[in-house]
């Protein structure tokens, strides 16, 4: 079985604040994220959206990834947000009932 690892942002609305993270259980992170179980700059600023993520084979390319993507310019990521998922989309809705 393939084991994966995800690299992903969360946004608070469509063109707000934005998190980039990491995760090898994207579905049970994001719960986390939009249920506040983790005290952090997510609840604290109500970031909860799935927005764009990328899926990797390799843990370590995706922590290269997310570390490359947090020093982009803030346009760069809305850019590739928006020609992924053009309205901004709540992704999890994807993964739940």
């Amino acid at each position: 079985m393939d084991k994966y690892s995800y690299v992903y942002m969360l946004a608070s609305t469509r063109y707000g604040t934005l998190y980039i993270g990491v995760t090898s259980d994207l579905v049970k992170r994001v719960w986390q994220h939009r249920h506040g179980v983790v005290e952090g700059f997510t609840k604290q600023h109500k970031i909860h959206r799935l927005v764009w993520y990328e899926t990797h084979g390799d843990i370590m390319e995706a922590i290269k990834r997310e570390k490359r993507l947090k020093k982009w310019e803030r346009a760069w990521k809305v850019k590739m947000i928006s020609t992924s998922n053009p309205t901004w989309r709540d992704l999890y809705e994807d993964f739940t009932p």
